[in-house]
């Protein structure tokens, strides 16, 4: 949690310098994100929140006004309740979206997930599902912000996760 909280501040003083730019921007090329937020998980209406934070690496194309990407990431949270917490959660799939001003992106994302949740007394288990949501990507020169809603649902074990995210990243 340190850790996150140390990289977040170091990305944004050091994107400080670039948020006076005033240039078009373009969101083309290979990136690199600290996130984290608001962890809601649970099965028909029930359910508890925490904290979820991590990393994600990226790659978009854009021609025209169209982005299209790829990406990966990890997290974990500290979501619990009862002896059973959300672990690790590992996400690979893709984004679609367009340019709606000069520097802000609007997109759709989806993709595969595979988290892990662990039971206090019995060790802890893997289970897969699917992911789609969207978000709003500011870019301020090399570096950006962005804020996603995404939703996750994992058939095999009946649940169901919400989450609000927040990312700092970096374009290469």
């Amino acid at each position: 949690m340190r850790l996150f909280a140390v990289s977040a501040f170091a990305l944004a003083t050091l994107a400080t310098p670039a948020f006076a730019q005033d240039s078009t921007s373009t969101f083309t090329g290979p990136r690199a994100e600290v996130v984290g937020g608001w962890d809601h998980v649970g099965s028909e209406g029930d359910g508890t929140s925490g904290f979820s934070y991590g990393g994600a690496l990226g790659y978009d194309a854009q021609v025209g006004r169209a982005v299209i990407g790829a990406e990966a990431e990890i997290t974990g949270a500290t979501t619990e309740e009862n002896g059973v917490g959300a672990g690790r959660d590992l996400y690979l799939g893709g984004r679609i979206g367009f340019v709606a001003m000069p520097n802000t992106l609007v997109y759709a994302k989806g993709g595969l997930t595979n988290a892990r949740f662990d039971v206090a007394g019995l060790g802890s288990g893997t289970t897969d599902g699917y992911r789609f949501g969207g978000g709003v990507e500011h870019d301020f020169g090399r570096f950006y912000g962005k804020v996603e809603y995404r939703y996750s649902r994992y058939e095999e074990v009946n649940l169901n996760r919400d989450q609000v995210m927040a990312g700092l990243g970096i374009r290469f």
